[in-house]
């Protein structure tokens, strides 16, 4: 028998093409990757002159106060007096937030990034200080240097001078805080404070504010309320709470938060450093439509899939109708299929993915389809290729289309496919079969 017409050879040529057709599938893989890292370099890059995800953290009040300790001294031998400047930081016992957020899309390149302005009211007020608790004597208690901070992640973002409306005084912020205990980077404000422990503070601002894809927010309030609205049509709720009340529509959409201090994990005074308020952040991201470079590589993930069925219905074509395909076309048709991913990843940064993918497959499939007629000389051959691969990539773009059932409806649809498989092969006898010898092309 001639090595040709041997079926174990033909097996073995076809598993060997579809391990080497792996290769650039992964570099595909790899292009999809560099495409979506320039993606958020670029995002990066307009964030950065415009205002990045902003956070705000606060409001709190630091008070210094003087810290004497006794240290003893190696150099001269004797115990020192020693004074260390620390901070008491006290939260809120009420805080509302009032917020409105505009949204806009800029391009940069052939990629859209969601930038916003947005408009805040902040209000509450803090509880009479109870200094008491921390055993501190009332004289090394600096009243005089105390601020009220609240941090900003990004401070570039600020686009109006900030002033606070502290027991009906008014005051404007600075940029920086008191300390770097609580946030790194903020903006700050003296304030007045009584010595005795029965006076309440209320407060009041208004802040304007860009940024870009998200905002988040801390709940240092003893009781914190947060209401958003906004004309964005697409967002997600991020962090640790959920909003309470949401609404969401084609107009955009409205979100509560009521989040008391029972629900994190820091208290409403300390001392120094002892808390971050990072780990209580909650807010809303503003995401575009579904990122085409996640779903281009999901397709690719299928290409074994793609490359192994297809092979397999041209080798079956081989056997069942007594033709011979040489390992040269099956390479061919292999790359063909490879180039579907390369032609889906273009085009879906232009235009909807939905419709890249329609395109993609069209090329492909009349690329494949009129080959396969060209060297089978059959249309009836070249017909039933063409419907087998249609049924595959319908069943990939539905696949792709559910997000939570994908992994059920790919492995109900790979036990169909073996099924099928299986049924069409079961009369072959592979022991005597071999490979039709006339020229097909």
């Amino acid at each position: 028998m001639k090595l040709k017409h041997n079926i174990y050879f033909k097996i073995g040529i076809i598993v060997i093409l579809v391990l080497l057709l792996m290769i650039p599938t992964a570099l595909v893989k790899s292009v999809i990757n560099e495409r979506q890292f320039l993606k958020e370099s670029t995002i990066q890059e307009v964030s950065s002159k415009w205002g990045d995800a902003q956070t705000l953290a606060g409001p709190f009040i630091s008070i210094p106060y003087n810290k004497i300790v006794k240290e003893y001294s190696q150099a001269e031998q004797k115990y020192k007096t020693v004074v260390y400047r620390e901070w008491i930081h006290f939260l809120p016992e009420q805080l509302t937030i009032n917020g409105n957020i505009d949204p806009e899309k800029r391009s940069r390149r052939i990629y859209e990034v969601v930038v916003y302005n947005s408009e805040f009211e902040i209000s509450g007020f803090f509880k009479s200080l109870d200094l008491k608790s921390f055993d501190i004597p009332i004289e090394q208690i600096q009243f005089d240097k105390a601020t009220f901070n609240i941090g900003i992640s990004d401070l570039k973002g600020i686009e109006k001078q900030i002033e606070l409306d502290w027991n009906d005084q008014k005051a404007f912020f600075n940029s920086g805080t008191s300390s770097n205990d609580i946030v790194v980077s903020g903006i700050s404000v003296p304030i007045k404070l009584a010595f005795d422990d029965s006076t309440d503070y209320q407060f009041n601002f208004k802040l304007s504010l860009k940024g870009s894809q998200s905002i988040n927010f801390t709940p240092v309030g003893k009781t914190s309320d947060v209401h958003l609205s906004s004309n964005w049509p697409t967002p997600s709720f991020v962090g640790n709470f959920l909003p309470d009340d949401r609404s969401i529509n084609e107009q955009g959409f409205t979100a509560d938060w009521n989040i008391l201090h029972l629900n994190r994990n820091y208290p409403q005074a300390w001392i120094g450093n002892a808390f971050r308020l990072d780990d209580s952040e909650f807010g809303t991201s503003l995401l575009l439509p579904v990122d085409n470079y996640q779903r281009a590589y999901r397709v690719a993930k299928y290409a074994i899939l793609f490359l192994v069925l297809t092979f397999t219905v041209f080798f079956f074509v081989e056997v069942m109708n007594h033709v011979f395909i040489h390992p040269m076309q099956y390479l061919l048709v292999g790359i063909a299929l490879v180039i579907f991913y390369s032609l889906l990843l273009s085009i879906s940064e232009h235009i909807v993915f939905n419709w890249s993918y329609i395109i993609s497959t069209v090329l492909t499939l009349g690329l494949i389809t009129a080959y396969t007629y060209a060297i089978l000389k059959s249309k009836k051959l070249a017909l039933l290729i063409f419907s087998i691969l249609l049924l595959l990539y319908l069943f990939i773009f539905t696949i792709i289309q559910l997000e939570d059932y994908a992994l059920l409806i790919g492995s109900i649809g790979m036990f169909i496919i073996l099924a099928i498989v299986m049924y069409y092969s079961r009369t072959i006898d592979w022991y005597q079969i071999k490979l039709g010898d006339h020229k097909t092309n």
